[in-house]
C-alpha cells in the first residue's frame, strides 16, 4: 500500500518503548482473577512525510494480564511474556519501512507481520516449556494488545504530521485505498465488497462527534455495595468506596456489573443488589458482563427470565448483555439467538477483528464492544463492518489511565455507541492520571455522569503531551533510530 506515492503518505523513522507500572487503589476482579497492578506500555513514534518533514506521535495501552491471558499460571510469568513480546514488536516496527496512511500501514502489519511474529514466538516458547507448564501459548488477543500502542502512536503521528485531527484523516483525501481493499474479497460476498467500494471510515462515523459522553461505571465483583461489605482494609484516600457514594459523587447514570458466569445464584443476587441501589438513586441503565465464562446460553436466559418475573424494573434497565461466552468462537460456536432475543448481545473479547464479527453475527450476536487496545486500525475496521451490517456499537474500557484514556474516548465520540463510553480508571487508579487530569480535567473525572472532550488539542489525538509533562522511565531500548539517516 502507498505505492502510488501519495504526497500525504508517511513512514516510520523512530520508535521508543516505555513501561509504566501502576498499582490499583482497590482490587479489580477480572472473572476468576483479581488484579492489584498493571503495567502500561507507552510508545513514542516519529514518522517522516514524503517531503521530508517529521512528526512524533504517542500511544499507550495497559498490558492487562488477566483480561488478555486468562490462565492459572502466575501473574508475573504472563506479564513478563507480554513485555517480552512487546519488546519484539518494538524491533519489528523499527524495521517496517512501508509508506502509506496509518490505516494501510496498520492493516499491513496486522495481516502480514504480526501473525508471523506471533507464530514464531509460540513455536520458540514451546521448545522451552514442558507438558506441565500451565502458561500455554501467548493468545492472539494478547498479541493485539501488545501491538496497539505502536499502532495508536502511528495514527497520532500522522495527524500531527499533517497538522489536523487524526479522525479527519480517514477520508479519500488522505487514504490511498477505499474500505473494500481492507475486507478480503475472498472472504466476503459480492454484495459486501460492493457495500464498501468508494467508502472510507469517515462515512461510518457519527457526525458531528459527541463532545460530551455518558460514562459507564464498573461495579467489580469485589466492589463494596454497602457498609456490610467493608473489611476495614480499604484505602482512606478521599475517593468513594461504596457504590452509592460513587453514584452521588460522580452523578452516575449507567452501571456495568461484573459477574462470575459460573455461579448463577451469586450472579442473580448481584444484579438484584446493584439494581436496587440503581433504582433508589435514579440510575437509568445497567449492563451485565459475564466475562467469557458461561458455557450454555440457558445460564443467561434463566437469569434474565427470572429478573423479568421478579424484578421487572431492574430487567427493563438492562440495556445490553456483554460477552457471556468463551471468546474463541471457532472452538465454541454457540448459537446465542435465545439471549439476543431478550437483550442486545455484545461481543467483546471475541471481537478480535471484522471476521469474527461476521461469524458472531451468524450465531446471534447483535452488537460489538470496540476497544482501542486491539489497535486503532482494527477498531475502525470493526466499527465500519458492524455499522454496515446493522450491528450496535459500544466502546469498552480496559481501565485506561493516562494517555490511554484519550484515544479510547475519541473512538466512542466518533463511533455512535448505544450509550456513551465505559470509563473506570478513576475508580481503580485515579492518582496515576493526575498529570493528564491537570490538562484534561473532564476526561479523568466523571462530572454529572459524563466525560468532556473539549480540552483536546487540534492535531493527532490531541494529547497535549508537552503540557502534561510526564517524566518517563528509561526506554526499553535507547537506540531509537530505525534506519540510518543516510538511507
Amino acid at each position: 500500500m502507498g505505492t502510488m506515492g501519495n504526497i500525504k503518505d508517511v513512514r516510520i523513522r523512530e520508535v521508543s518503548l516505555y513501561f509504566l507500572p501502576i498499582k490499583t487503589r482497590i482490587p479489580l476482579k477480572f472473572g476468576p482473577e483479581t488484579t492489584y497492578e498493571v503495567t502500561c506500555a507507552r510508545v513514542r513514534m516519529v514518522v517522516e512525510t514524503r517531503n521530508g518533514k517529521t512528526a512524533e506521535g504517542w500511544g499507550e495501552t495497559p498490558l492487562s494480564v488477566a483480561w488478555v491471558w486468562p490462565s492459572e499460571a502466575p501473574y508475573r510469568v504472563r506479564e513478563t511474556k507480554l513485555k517480552e513480546f512487546t519488546r519484539i514488536l518494538l524491533g519489528a516496527f523499527r524495521k517496517f519501512e512501508q509508506w502509506g496512511h496509518p490505516m494501510e500501514l496498520g492493516h499491513a502489519f496486522l495481516e502480514e507481520v504480526l501473525p508471523t511474529i506471533h507464530r514464531t514466538y509460540i513455536a520458540e516458547g514451546s521448545k522451552e516449556t514442558n507438558e506441565n507448564d500451565p502458561v500455554g501459548p501467548l493468545p492472539w488477543l494478547a498479541a493485539l494488545v501488545c501491538s496497539s500502542p505502536f499502532d495508536l502512536a502511528l495514527h497520532d503521528a500522522y495527524g500531527n504530521a499533517h497538522q489536523v485531527p487524526t479522525y479527519s484523516t480517514y477520508t479519500k483525501e488522505y487514504m490511498n485505498q477505499d474500505l473494500a481493499s481492507f475486507y478480503d474479497p475472498l472472504e466476503n460476498t459480492h454484495a459486501d465488497v460492493k457495500r464498501f467500494r468508494g467508502k472510507y471510515p469517515v462515512d461510518f462515523f457519527r457526525s458531528p462527534p459527541e463532545r460530551v459522553l455518558k460514562a459507564w461505571h464498573l461495579v467489580g465483583g469485589k466492589d463494596p455495595l454497602d457498609e456490610r461489605d467493608l473489611t476495614g482494609s480499604e484505602p482512606q484516600d478521599g475517593y468513594p468506596l461504596l457504590l452509592s457514594d460513587w453514584i452521588r459523587t460522580d452523578g452516575l447514570t449507567a452501571l456495568k456489573i461484573k459477574l462470575t458466569g459460573i455461579d448463577p445464584q451469586w450472579d442473580y443476587q448481584r444484579i438484584v443488589a446493584v439494581g436496587r441501589i440503581a433504582l433508589a438513586q435514579n440510575v437509568d441503565w445497567l449492563t451485565a458482563d459475564f466475562n467469557c465464562t458461561v458455557q450454555d446460553p440457558v445460564y443467561v436466559t434463566e437469569i434474565l427470565d427470572r429478573l423479568l418475573w421478579e424484578y421487572p424494573r431492574i430487567y427493563a434497565s438492562i440495556l445490553y448483555i456483554e460477552q457471556p461466552f468463551p471468546y474463541d468462537l471457532h472452538a465454541h460456536p454457540l448459537d446465542v439467538h435465545s439471549v439476543s432475543a431478550r437483550k442486545p448481545l455484545f461481543m467483546d473479547e471475541s471481537a478480535h477483528d471484522w471476521r469474527y464479527l461476521r461469524m458472531g453475527r451468524t450465531l446471534g450476536w447483535t452488537g460489538v464492544a470496540l476497544k482501542t487496545c486491539k489497535t486503532q486500525t482494527g477498531a475502525l475496521l470493526s466499527l465500519c463492518w458492524a455499522k454496515a451490517h446493522g450491528m450496535t456499537l459500544m466502546v469498552q474500557d480496559l481501565t485506561n489511565p493516562m494517555l490511554a484514556q484519550i484515544p479510547h474516548v475519541l473512538l466512542a465520540s466518533h463511533a455512535g455507541t448505544i450509550l456513551g463510553v465505559e470509563s473506570n480508571s478513576m475508580q481503580f487508579y485515579p492518582e496515576a492520571s493526575k498529570l493528564e487530569a491537570a490538562v484534561h480535567p473532564g476526561l479523568y473525572r466523571r462530572i454529572h455522569g459524563c466525560l468532556d472532550l473539549s480540552t483536546l488539542g487540534s492535531t493527532g489525538f490531541g494529547y497535549r503531551v508537552a503540557e502534561i509533562g510526564r517524566p518517563l522511565p528509561e526506554g526499553e531500548d535507547e537506540i531509537h533510530q530505525v534506519r540510518e539517516a543516510t538511507q
